[in-house]
């Protein structure tokens, strides 16, 4: 059984910087954050190996975004620099079974976490 809990989201302001966490339980390949905003489709952000190695990033978000883990506590993060208001959005942690590289499809992503809150004002 895989478990994800996020925690980190927040305010900030626009240039600002925030680093969101999930915490792991459970073995899985592919783990990876996407991003919601009411009333649109879910979109990926940023995946990861389990080997550490980065998957994916979305254009909006490279850059500026890194995605990271620590191994010894099973934890993945997601540093957020430079954001932007249209960063705004509940972010997701989410993991899956090996797919190669781990892209950001949705679907392919069978667990999740609960969701943190990150509002970037002007």
């Amino acid at each position: 059984l895989v478990r994800l809990v996020e925690s980190g989201g927040g305010s900030v302001q626009a240039g600002g910087s925030l680093r969101l966490s999930c915490a792991v339980s459970g073995s899985t390949w592919c783990r990876a954050w996407f991003r919601q905003v009411p009333g649109k489709e879910r979109e990926g952000v940023a995946s990861l190996l389990r080997s550490g190695v980065p998957g994916a990033y979305a254009d909006s978000v490279k850059d500026r975004f890194t995605i990271s883990q620590d191994n010894a506590k099973n934890t993945l993060y997601l540093q957020m620099n430079s954001l932007k208001p249209e960063d705004t959005a509940m972010y997701y942690c989410a993991a899956a079974p090996g797919y190669t590289g781990c892209p950001l499809v949705q679907a392919l992503y069978n667990y999740w976490g609960q969701g943190t809150q990150v509002t970037v004002s002007s």
